[in-house]
């Protein structure tokens, strides 16, 4: 597990995904893009609905963990925020199928726990109703650990979480602080930990002197690439692993600038989310530990260009994104 130190120094020096420096379509496949890493390293991603998922065994003793009425049922009840969210979550070539990092996770932790993975699409602000009212067991779908939600939810973590602030290519925008986005114009999704550091930043540039970030929210990410190639806005804050997809296969947009998703002083974590004491946090990181142990994580995280974002343990309810003002 990454001490703090070493997720501060990663912070700091504002950690790059593997997909940020190239991409490019295979002339002879449409169902795959290849992208490439700082190193020159490539990956082919597979954009296809046949997506051959790594897969691994069940282990008896970590599936029965699960509470009792999930194991009579025989399913997980995933949910996952749909979109285009590439490489997280999206859709295939055939535009049905979802695919990306987050699914084949979370069917990775089914087979652990030998239940049938069942993937239920959903708008983002759907994730937590749904976890709230019982009708889904767990939301893989890029949820950041935060105190906040700390309250309502339990957390495995699975992966880093690092943001990223996107800009038109040749902007010359860099963003190493709140003080490079006073006065600017950013983009930023509703409810995500994003939007929280955003709007804290703006308040710390009034406590300075000096002026606010000119918040503004778009229905989906076309709007908000549209608006960004057209001035409306001057940059947009979203993941790190989408904003240098876009980056690495549009060829119009660059990084100005990455931090982690939980501040300065701590590294952000993404985590397999479930309802307040459910039962399911225990097996989850249990589960996330296998299949870290076996090395099929790392096949699932390299398969999608993101194996800079691995963790070493999973960790259940570890501290996140400090409550506003703290």
């Amino acid at each position: 597990m990454p001490t703090l130190a070493r997720r501060t120094t990663a912070a700091a020096v504002g950690l790059a995904s593997a997909l940020v420096l190239a991409a490019c379509a295979n002339p002879s496949d449409g169902d795959t893009t290849e992208v490439a890493d700082a190193s020159g390293a490539r990956t082919k991603i597979n954009l296809s609905p046949d997506q051959h998922r790594v897969t691994t065994a069940r282990v008896d003793s970590i599936a029965a963990e699960v509470p009792r009425r999930i194991r009579e049922r025989g399913t997980l009840e995933i949910v996952d925020s749909s979109g285009s969210a590439a490489p997280l979550t999206f859709r295939a070539t055939d535009d049905k199928t979802v695919i990306g990092v987050e699914p084949d996770l979370a069917y990775l932790v089914a087979d652990v726990l030998g239940l049938k993975p069942h993937l239920n699409p959903a708008s983002w602000e759907n994730v937590f109703v749904g976890l709230d009212s019982g009708k889904y067991d767990v939301g893989f779908s890029n949820i950041t650990v935060t105190e906040e939600r700390k309250d309502k939810y339990d957390f495995a973590t699975y992966r880093e979480d690092n943001l990223a602030f996107e800009a038109r290519k040749g902007s010359g925008l860099k963003v190493t602080g709140p003080e490079d986005v006073a006065g600017r114009t950013v983009a930023v999704s509703s409810g995500t930990n994003q939007e929280k550091l955003l709007v804290e930043w703006s308040r710390e540039n009034v406590r300075a002197g000096r002026e606010p970030v000119d918040v503004k929210y778009y229905q989906d990410d076309s709007d908000t690439y549209l608006a960004l190639q057209s001035g409306r806005i001057d940059l947009y804050l979203g993941p790190n692993p989408t904003a240098a997809y876009h980056v690495a296969t549009s060829g119009r947009t660059e990084i100005a600038g990455t931090f982690s998703g939980a501040g300065p002083t701590l590294q952000g974590l993404i985590a397999a989310t479930t309802k307040k004491d459910s039962g399911l946090a225990e097996p989850l990181a249990d589960a996330l530990n296998e299949v870290i142990r076996n090395g099929t994580y790392a096949e699932v995280l390299g398969r999608w260009g993101l194996s800079d974002e691995a963790v070493a343990k999973s960790e259940i309810n570890p501290p996140g994104l400090p409550r506003t003002g703290q």
